[in-house]
This record gives structure tokens, sequence and C-alpha cells, in this order.
């Protein structure tokens, strides 16, 4: 299962850490993904600029929720051990022709490590993070660290789908100066972008 952001978050106080079960390991059981689903799934690229070739359409943020907040996050794969300032988010990817939802993100990002410029328009624009990266310049190495699928459970409303049908999902790290810039998890259903397979 992939990190709950939200549960962290809401059971967490100030003086807490955040901590994770997430693992260096990939939980993927489906072996016969399509391949855009695989591209997806283990890429470096921009999620946004891969959907907007795949799909031929722009892509649009839509914000779910949005919160700042300071904690110390730990993993058990590694650890940021000072107190850091964090907008942790929950956003989908949304068509801007279509209307239909692709991706469902979670992310904890790491205000202290962003240039101003650049987390002021995180928090005011309606733009993706990918494009925001390109617009400023900014060099990033992203390591993916997990991978697999789960239930999509109250996430299906999103993607007009079953609770009991699953999603695979990403978690990331994303750094920038050889610091961790942002932690972000993307989820999408397993039933998505395969060939000849209408999107709901």
């Amino acid at each position: 299962m992939s990190i709950d952001y939200s549960e962290a978050l809401k059971n967490s106080k100030k003086d807490e850490k955040i901590i994770s079960d997430l693992q260096s390991s990939a939980h993927l059981v489906t072996p016969d993904i399509g391949t855009f689903q695989r591209i997806l799934l283990k890429a470096n690229g921009t999620v946004t600029s891969m959907l907007e070739a795949y799909l031929t359409e722009p892509i649009k943020v839509v914000k779910l929720s949005e919160i700042i907040t300071n904690v110390d996050i730990e993993f058990s794969n590694f650890k940021l051990n000072k107190e850091q300032q964090v907008i942790a988010r929950k956003v989908l990817l949304q068509g801007e022709v279509s209307q239909r939802n692709f991706i469902y993100a979670e992310s904890f990002i790491l205000i202290n490590n962003l240039d101003k410029k650049f987390s002021d328009e995180l928090l005011n624009t309606d733009k993706p993070i990918g494009k925001l990266w390109s617009e400023h310049k900014i060099e990033t190495f992203k390591e993916i660290i997990d991978f697999g699928e789960e239930p999509a459970n109250k996430l299906a409303n999103y993607f007009c789908i079953e609770p009991n049908e699953n999603l695979l999902f990403r978690t990331y790290c994303v750094f920038y100066q050889q610091k961790t810039m942002m932690i972000i998890t993307e989820k999408f259903p397993q039933s998505y972008f395969l060939p000849k397979v209408p999107l709901a």
C-alpha cells in the first residue's frame, strides 16, 4: 500500500514525527500492464508532459486540499532529521478539454528547500509542478522508491470506477541541489491507458 499522507498529518501533533512504512521496493503484482502504464510508473519525465503527449490535450491541476504545516518526516529507508515546513497537498491532473481525471497525486513539498518564487507560484496558481520546473529551469533528479497496485476505495469516484478496482501507483523523491525537494505519490486506474479500452 502507498503512504497515506492525509492520515499521517491528521494523526500527527506538532512535536511528533510522520513515520511511514514506505520501502525501496516494487509491489506491482500485475505483470501484463500496458506500455504507457509502465512508462508512467517507471519513467523519469514529468507526468504532465507524458499525459499531454499521449492524450493530445492540455492537462490542468485541480487542487483538492493544500495545507502548510511543520513536521518531522521519517521514512523507513531515509530520514529528514530536522523539522521541516511542508506543503501537504492532494490534486487531480485533469484534461482541459475532456474534463476527465487522469491522475490523483499526493505530495509532501519541503518549502525550506524551494526557491521562494517557485513556492509562491506553487501555492497561488494551478500550474502543474512539472510545468513550474520547466518555467523556472529547475534541474531536478527523481528517484522512484516504490510502485505497485492497490484498491481504489474512496478514490474511485474521481475516476468513475468501482471501489474494488485497482489503482496503479508510484512514489518518488525529487532532489534539487542535493536536497530532498518533494515526495510525491501518483495514482491512476489500472483500466486506464490500455489500447482500445475507453476511459470512463
